[in-house]
């Protein structure tokens, strides 16, 4: 009998969830194909038909979960009247919480990311491809607006966001406190200083003049321990002192929803706080 479409991914779907709960319990290193293979209920040559290796898992349950935020942020109510910071806020939050149940597998990712970086990037995600068009696309409704200045490398600005997020899921890493707060603070200022800049015009010059030296220094700049935020408070205000804003009413901050179904004529609910997944 032939494997519809739905089978083959309920199957992959089935492999990737197996392999987070056998990595998580026995680390990459101490789980094999056939042990996926197997707590998965398929045969030990079948999983080869959908992964060929494990890295490719890791990889799936990456584009897999990145694919699941973008959709909830989409799918959130008014998206449209958000502003820039917002909209990406929201993005940022969405993928957070979609990693936020599995964040020991995440943790182990990211150490295998740092052995083998290459193995990482070995086939590029569609997910990114999916962020990097849903990001120009905020960053296109943003100009129209009038709410930034034009952007002429929107195609490097968005791409940038991917690097960006890798930062903040390391730094929520290994952020202790109460809710991840300290994330949540990050991710404010970060973004608000970057909204503020591309409103001034100033990240076109910066992308002009070393975008790659950003890109390649994104990962360093968003380790704790550095006094990054109270950078990032000073640069944003700044920016918020010097620079005279495009947009002629300033918008108001809208609080943004968690990953929900819409309720009919209710009012949006506050963003809640990511909590910690309680210890087995």
């Amino acid at each position: 009998m032939k494997t519809t479409r739905q089978q083959q991914d309920a199957t992959r779907r089935q492999i990737v969830a197996s392999a987070v709960d056998m990595m998580t319990r026995q680390g990459f290193d101490g789980t094999t194909m056939k042990d996926i293979a197997r707590a998965a209920g398929i045969g030990d040559a079948t999983i080869y038909k959908y992964f060929p290796t494990k890295d490719r898992i890791v990889l799936g349950y990456v584009d897999e979960a990145v694919r699941a935020a973008l959709a909830d942020t989409l799918a959130t109510p008014d998206l449209a009247d958000y502003g820039l910071q917002e909209k990406l806020q929201r993005l940022t939050d969405a993928v957070l919480e979609r990693l936020l149940p599995d964040r020991e597998f995440v943790a182990e990712l990211r150490t295998l990311a740092r052995r083998s970086p290459l193995s990482m990037l070995a086939e590029p995600l569609a997910a990114r491809q999916a962020l990097r068009e849903a990001v120009a696309g905020f960053i296109e409704a943003a100009e129209a607006s009038g709410e930034i200045e034009p952007c002429d490398f929107k195609g490097v600005a968005s791409g940038l966001y991917g690097d960006y997020l890798a930062g903040v899921v390391a730094y929520w890493l290994a952020d202790e406190s109460d809710g991840f707060a300290d994330t949540t603070q990050l991710v404010d200022l970060s973004l608000g200083v970057a909204v503020l800049a591309l409103r001034a015009g100033l990240v076109t010059r910066v992308l002009q003049l070393g975008g790659f030296m950003l890109r390649s220094q994104m990962a360093r700049f968003m380790q704790h321990g550095s006094g990054l935020v109270g950078v990032l408070r000073m640069a944003k205000n700044a920016l918020g002192d010097t620079m005279v804003s495009p947009v002629d009413t300033p918008r108001t901050p809208r609080a943004r929803p968690p990953a929900q179904a819409p309720v009919a004529d209710a009012p949006k609910p506050a963003r809640k706080p990511r909590t910690r997944k309680a210890a087995p």
